[in-house]
């Protein structure tokens, strides 16, 4: 390793924010361990506890019908399709009585931007939920669906997110942001929002109390650099408004989709990524691992590459796994992957907070 690498990774080590030159360099470092080892110095430094966490909830898609295109989507289905579907009521309520069954307090409910339910439509499914299910909390609708239901119901963005928080809201998931640069996202997704507009709603969630996710999902089109610019747009606005509570990152599952002919990433390039996101998100406290995406194994390592958190037990999941990845973990081996880490499970809420009452 070059000295201006080893220099970069000192200076994450102890504290000091790395520039966006600096970022970038990093995505140069071929040497995986050094990588992991600094990412895990700061994850220990933010975390010193004896703990790592997970949460139980589930992924509730409650439509697939979307207006967007997009090339890495194999979930999505057009109105017309002979199995578009929206989930009727009973539904929603057996799935969130099994989760509620099985320990979960949360529900990440996420469908597509669908071209005829009107903000009435959501806000009416909020409030019976919240009715039915006051202790748990709703992590619903992706900046994506929000910037539609903006544009669909003409309404200001503000408006329609002050709506959806009366009406029983309670934080919202980072999805739909894959990479946030206008030249990747014109290239594989139409009808969708742009870069400004994903942040735009999350600044304005942040800006009314709420706390949210952010994600990227990586290894289709972008550059390293891109990478980073998603990044950089992440840690400019938790700068702004530190409304993010977590970030998590994934590479893309092109099996079944319009990209399968993209060459999928592997575990090297995703702890690398997760790494040096841990190395440059120097004000974001929490870094989910993606074993859904990974495997089990490559989970349990990512709690040495900067990741402090198990993610989700993820009863149900559609999106990801429309794309032929299935793995599954029970709540017993989400536990046991971080014993054999050398941590006590805890489990917590969306906003971090323990929520068992004993170490596990």
């Amino acid at each position: 390793m070059n000295s201006n690498l080893r220099r970069i990774l000192d200076k994450a080590v102890a504290g000091e924010r790395l520039d966006f030159d600096e970022g970038v360099a990093l995505f140069d470092c071929r040497d995986l361990h050094a990588l992991g080892r600094a990412a895990d110095a700061v994850c220990r430094r933010l975390h010193p506890e004896p703990y790592r966490t997970f949460n139980i909830d589930r992924n509730i898609n409650y439509t697939n019908v979307c207006a967007a295109v997009c090339d890495f989507c194999a979930f999505y289905r057009k109105s017309n399709d002979a199995d578009a579907y929206v989930l009727p009521r009973e539904t929603l309520y057996q799935k969130i009585e099994e989760t509620i069954a099985l320990g979960g307090d949360q529900i990440l409910l996420q469908g597509g931007n669908h071209p005829s339910l009107k903000l009435e439509w959501y806000e009416e499914l909020l409030r019976d939920l919240r009715t039915r299910y006051p202790s748990v909390n709703l992590h619903a609708f992706s900046a994506s669906e929000i910037w539609h239901f903006h544009k669909l119901n003409k309404l200001p963005l503000r408006t329609v997110l002050e709506r959806l928080k009366a009406a029983g809201l309670g934080s919202l998931p980072g999805g739909g942001a894959e990479i946030l640069s206008d030249r990747v996202r014109s290239a594989i997704t139409v009808n969708k929002v742009m870069t400004q507009e994903w942040l735009e709603v999350h600044r304005a969630w942040h800006q009314l109390g709420g706390r949210s996710t952010s994600t990227m999902m990586f290894g289709h089109v972008e550059t390293p650099t891109e990478r980073l610019e998603h990044l950089d747009h992440i840690r400019r606005l938790q700068d702004e408004t530190g409304g993010f509570t977590a970030f998590i990152c994934w590479t893309f599952q092109p099996e079944h989709t319009a990209m399968a002919d993209v060459p999928p990433a592997g575990s090297f390039e995703y702890l690398r990524t997760q790494a040096i996101a841990r190395l440059y998100l120097d004000n974001i406290k929490n870094i989910q691992s993606s074993w859904v995406t990974q495997g089990p194994k490559i989970g349990q390592i990512a709690l040495f590459f900067g990741a402090n958190d198990m993610g989700s037990l993820m009863i149900e999941e559609n999106v990801v796994s429309s794309a032929g990845t299935v793995y599954h973990l029970s709540l017993e081996e989400i536990k046991n992957a971080i014993r054999e880490a050398g941590y006590i499970p805890r489990q917590r809420n969306v906003f971090y907070e323990l929520i068992d009452a004993v170490a596990a």
